[in-house]
């Protein structure tokens, strides 16, 4: 087929390169722009997206918007089969969804219609779901509404919103491929109408961590925000990420370690904290960090 493809991070990588590997034409890659990154925070970094496609050398654009006339145009100019999509980051108007001959497919990260929207991978594990997974699905109007053609499906447990969404991605990829080798073969099945829920985007104020919450909760927490944006606390007016824990016995005061290497108490049960990273330092093992930066025990996290 001969494919817009439509995506920006990491996630949607695989894809790119399955369809590629696969022998499709991809006549054109949509990601969004450069956004300032590097040491210094100032230099324009392409997104993971940009760089697989010129590497692959496939023209590449970024238009800030798809709503404009002139864009909508260039975009039915290609005069593509199929369009994919895979965490695109822009709502595509009408005009755009109709112009390929086949419409566009989408590469989502829940077993819809649970988890519609930005944060899938996250929010599944923070609502302790057992189980999420992929699904190859036909874009319309509505946020994440569409049929579904094809899903895989994998267990969440212990797994980090990082090695979740890696797994998602390659399995992602996969099917997305399966589906375009012989599209007729995969019937689009409508969302059922009950257990719709909504993955809002990750909001960094949520990743501060609240030791009222249950050990279990905040353990969540913790594997949801890895890597990004990094569950914490604060001790001596310092940041410290919380990158693995583990729920633990004891009792105490919220936010108070109780047992060393830094277990502490929550709001119910204890959670032991096992790998961490001080801000601007690398990250390392709880035993290794307090060598450098004592926290004894009675002492009381923020």
């Amino acid at each position: 087929m001969r494919i817009i493809f439509m995506g920006t991070p990491d996630f949607a990588v695989p894809t790119l390169a399955a369809l590629a590997g696969a022998g499709h034409e991809i006549a054109c890659v949509y990601t969004q722009p450069p956004r300032p990154g590097g040491r210094r925070g100032k230099e324009l970094t392409p997104s993971a997206v940009q760089r697989e496609a010129e590497a692959r050398g496939i023209a590449v654009r970024y238009p800030a918007s798809l709503k404009g006339a002139e864009e909508q145009a260039e975009f039915a100019a290609l005069k593509a089969d199929i369009a994919v999509v895979a965490a695109y980051g822009l709502i595509l108007p009408r005009a755009v969804l109709d112009a390929p001959r086949h419409g566009c497919l989408n590469v989502h990260g829940s077993l819809l219609p649970r988890w519609r929207g930005a944060a899938p991978v996250q929010r599944a594990i923070q609502a302790g779901d057992a189980e999420t997974g992929v699904g190859i699905m036909r874009m319309e109007a509505g946020l994440d509404t569409g049929p579904v053609l094809l899903e895989g499906r994998t267990s969440v447990a212990g797994k980090t919103a990082g090695e979740l969404t890696t797994e998602l991605a390659e399995m992602g990829a996969a099917l997305m491929v399966q589906v375009l080798a012989e599209l007729a073969a995969y019937p689009e099945v409508p969302q059922a109408e009950q257990g719709v829920t909504y993955a809002a985007k990750i909001d960094k104020a949520e990743a501060r961590i609240d030791w009222t919450c249950s050990a279990a909760q905040i353990e969540r927490q913790v594997r949801a925000f890895n890597p990004a944006p990094g569950a914490y606390f604060t001790f001596e007016g310092e940041r410290c990420k919380v990158l693995a824990a583990e729920p633990d016995a004891g009792t105490g005061s919220p936010g108070e370690v109780i047992d060393a290497p830094l277990t502490v108490a929550c709001g119910e049960g204890a959670l032991r904290l096992v790998r961490l990273q001080r801000a601007g330092r690398p990250a390392m093992d709880a035993a290794d960090m307090l060598r450098g930066w004592a926290i004894p025990a009675g002492s009381l996290l923020g």
